[in-house]
């Protein structure tokens, strides 16, 4: 039986949604706004959106973000599934653990350290190899992929608890060459798990400031780190029209995520 909410803690609960997307809401409403004013409405207008589609730099920021997002994604996809499977078959319990723990720390270390312990040791192996440029696109998507491999390992294992094994000897007795099997018989039935991951190591990559400022270098800038510097110049509702952009972008993949999810879960309780 569902208990009832009190009157009291759902406004307690409305009171947080607002205090949380509120000031979302007004960056999305400003960015229609006909002034340049970023808290005076003088009238609708799609003028800023316009402005930023003509903003060259915005575009190529917006072009880099879209394809280190994409490259981290794929790559963090076929390692974190390769590892998945490969954790999932050991049968070292020791190992195991200490690999999963391994793979936690990714996620429970604060950004910014890992960000800083990124960049000096790209700088320092390009001191080796006497390279004094070194931060660029290959930087970013190493590190990208070191903070977004870890979700797709935790999306993938699940999937393969939940599944049964009997059924790839079976294909494999039947004459069906392991990979193969793997592809037909496996890979399907732990789909959910990759989308979900796949989704997160995109989204991650798509608004990650922080770990990204450290590893970027001159000739390659993401957009978040292109509207971060226009903050240090007079704001304007072009950057509410980028960061609204961003915003709409993530969530539709963050619904798309959860249906994803909720086909899965009833697929799985009809079996």
């Amino acid at each position: 039986m569902k208990k009832k909410l009190s009157p009291l803690s759902k406004i307690y609960m409305a009171l947080i949604f607002v205090f949380l997307y509120a000031p979302i809401a007004v960056m999305m409403v400003f960015s229609f706004n006909s002034g340049s004013s970023t808290y005076i409405m003088d009238g609708f207008s799609t003028h800023w959106w316009m402005e930023m589609f003509h903003n060259s730099a915005a575009m190529k920021a917006l072009e880099n973000t879209v394809l280190l997002a994409l490259a981290t994604s794929a790559i963090s996809l076929v390692l974190g599934i390769t590892a998945a499977v490969g954790l999932f078959l050991s049968k070292n319990k020791i190992y195991k653990r200490a690999l999963m723990n391994v793979t936690n720390i990714p996620m429970m270390n604060p950004e910014i350290v890992t960000g800083i312990s990124m960049m000096l040791l790209f700088v320092f192996a390009g001191a080796l190899v006497n390279k004094s440029q070194v931060l660029g696109f290959s930087t970013l998507l190493i590190a990208h992929v070191t903070f977004c491999l870890p979700y797709v390992v935790l999306n993938v294992m699940p999937k393969l608890r939940q599944f049964d094994m009997n059924i790839y000897e079976a294909a494999v007795d039947l004459g069906c060459k392991p990979f193969k099997a793997f592809c037909k018989v496996v890979l399907p039935d732990i789909m959910s798990g990759i989308i979900t991951g796949c989704v997160m190591s995109f989204t991650l990559s798509l608004d990650d400031f922080i770990i990204s400022y450290f590893t970027n270098g001159p000739s390659f800038q993401t957009l978040p780190i292109y509207i971060f510097s226009l903050t240090k110049k007079r704001v304007k509702p072009d950057m509410f029209a980028l960061s609204t952009l961003m915003f709409v972008v993530i969530l539709a993949l963050l619904v798309l995520m959860n249906v994803a999810q909720s086909r899965s879960e009833k697929r799985e309780a009809r079996k």
